[in-house]
């Protein structure tokens, strides 16, 4: 899916739905502040378009996306000339210890083939924690869609992967909340009704969203 096609399905009804449903679930877990002397910066890892990244940018963090590919960068800076972008990967990422207040990787780590090895350089970049979408293996979505369509090459991951990839970080995590939202693959008007209903505690969501936070900060 090209950049163009992949921003479109955010503007179809489905997918503005999708969208708006799976970011609002990643700001109630993110404890971001308008109020710090320092305003609250996220470096959002595997960006594609910008589409997340412009998202946090309107919510009052200041942004930057990170991406390997080309094209999909080019297509977020037309977009968003406020954040900025930069050509990268997940695994090696081009900063400084503690250079952001957050990191996020937004159903980016499932193209990722060693997720742990990108956690652990999300953790050495990030002051007060990380942020991470994932496509959830346990959901209606899975066993619907697994490999085919648009999810074809996609790893599907748990939060027991999630546990097992930040084993070894240092220091060592103080807490790690999770959510899951989306828990019918349609938009019709009975998911979005069931979608309010049921609880984000819940773990069968299609979207799982994962926040790690450091030790060393209150």
């Amino acid at each position: 899916m090209d950049a163009d096609a992949y921003e479109a399905w955010y503007h179809s009804p489905r997918g503005r739905w999708i969208g708006e449903t799976e970011f609002a679930l990643l700001m109630q877990l993110l404890p971001f502040s308008l109020n710090r002397r320092t305003p609250d910066s996220v470096l959002d890892v595997g960006c594609g378009t910008g589409y997340f990244t412009r998202h946090f940018a309107a919510a009052g963090l200041q942004t930057s996306g990170l991406d390997p590919d080309a094209a999909a960068l080019a297509y977020a800076m037309k977009k968003d000339t406020e954040s900025t972008y930069l050509q990268g990967t997940a695994e090696a990422l081009p900063f400084v210890d503690n250079s952001f207040t957050y990191c996020s990787a937004i159903t980016s780590l499932c193209f990722v083939a060693e997720p742990e090895k990108a956690v652990l350089e999300m953790w050495r970049l990030a002051h007060r924690g990380i942020l991470l979408g994932l496509l959830n293996r346990r959901s209606l979505l899975y066993r619907q869609k697994q490999g085919r369509g648009a999810y074809r090459g996609a790893r599907w991951d748990t939060l027991e992967d999630v546990k097992k990839w930040v084993e070894d970080l240092s220091p060592r995590p103080a807490e790690l909340k999770s959510a899951t939202a989306v828990f019918l693959p349609g938009a019709s008007v009975g998911a979005q009704i069931l979608e309010r209903l049921l609880p984000a505690s819940l773990p069968w969501g299609s979207f799982l969203a994962v926040y790690i936070k450091k030790s060393s900060v209150v």
